[in-house]
């Protein structure tokens, strides 16, 4: 079924988006850029967020243990120590199981719950601090990822037409996605430009990286459907909660970092060693 909603309406929340958009956007480009301890308790504040957000969804009735224990695995993340990480990430997964009164069904979505979040912050943590030019490498992804979002938003909203997928979320379109793939190749050529590097292979990472997001924005909004709630929570005005905003560029942190990890000539390739 098309979208027949009015364009005014459309466009209801847009205000409260840019306004919210304008705060976050020079606060994550300045985490980033600087990094090392500045970007770690940045991924501890919004991590433990997000622990809380999924907490409340799923019912888990001792949220904040979720939150202090993503926020400390998030905080051993500078420290180049390996058991370290295992032992904070098991602490994290037995605390999330032993910390609940449910049954298993909710204290195994406490613990894939708390993988999903820290997952979401270990994956930008090695895609700024890994072995290329993290600061460039996260600065791109995260412009393609709003690009991205911004292209679906107002292309989906202004031409309307066919849900992508109605049942999972009725506010996605098909002209949104396909606009947001085609900008971000635009912004491919761009990049390929600017880094002097193959235009092909920036053209196909820039629509990955947007497929990527959508598919993680598309996950949330699915797991959101199965915990019958529209929102994480209502803590970032237009935008609903982290989660809801942080979704898709978790997803591009998990699936960019694991491909420069496992293909180190790709960075070369793109000019961002």
């Amino acid at each position: 079924m098309g979208d027949w909603t009015p364009p005014e309406r459309r466009f209801s929340q847009l205000g409260l988006r840019l306004l919210t958009a304008a705060i976050l956007i020079p606060a994550g480009l300045f985490v980033v850029w600087s990094g090392g301890w500045w970007l770690a308790v940045a991924c501890a504040i919004f991590g433990g967020i997000m622990a809380w957000e999924w907490a409340g969804m799923s019912g888990h009735p001792r949220g904040w243990l979720l939150s202090v224990a993503t926020a400390i695995f998030c905080l051993g993340l500078p420290l180049e120590i390996s058991w370290l990480h295992v032992f904070l990430g098991c602490f994290g997964l037995a605390l999330a199981f032993v910390s609940n009164a449910g049954g298993l069904r909710i204290r195994s979505s406490a613990m894939l719950g708390w993988l999903y979040v820290t997952a979401m912050a270990a994956g930008l943590w090695i895609l700024r601090e890994g072995p290329w030019d993290g600061r460039t490498v996260a600065l791109y992804f995260m412009s393609f990822v709003w690009a991205s979002d911004a292209a679906a938003y107002f292309v989906g909203r202004g031409m309307g037409g066919p849900r992508l997928l109605p049942q999972e979320s009725p506010n996605k379109t098909w002209s949104g996605a396909t606009g947001a793939l085609l900008f971000t190749g635009v912004c491919g050529i761009a990049a390929a430009d600017l880094q002097q590097a193959s235009v092909v292979l920036w053209v196909i990472v820039g629509m990955g990286l947007s497929l990527t997001a959508q598919i993680g924005d598309l996950m949330e909004s699915g797991l959101k459907r199965r915990f019958k709630v529209k929102d994480s929570s209502n803590l970032l005005p237009g935008h609903g909660g982290v989660l809801d905003r942080v979704d898709g560029l978790g997803a591009v942190g998990v699936v960019g970092s694991l491909l420069l990890w496992s293909f180190p000539a790709l960075s070369n390739a793109l000019g961002l060693s």
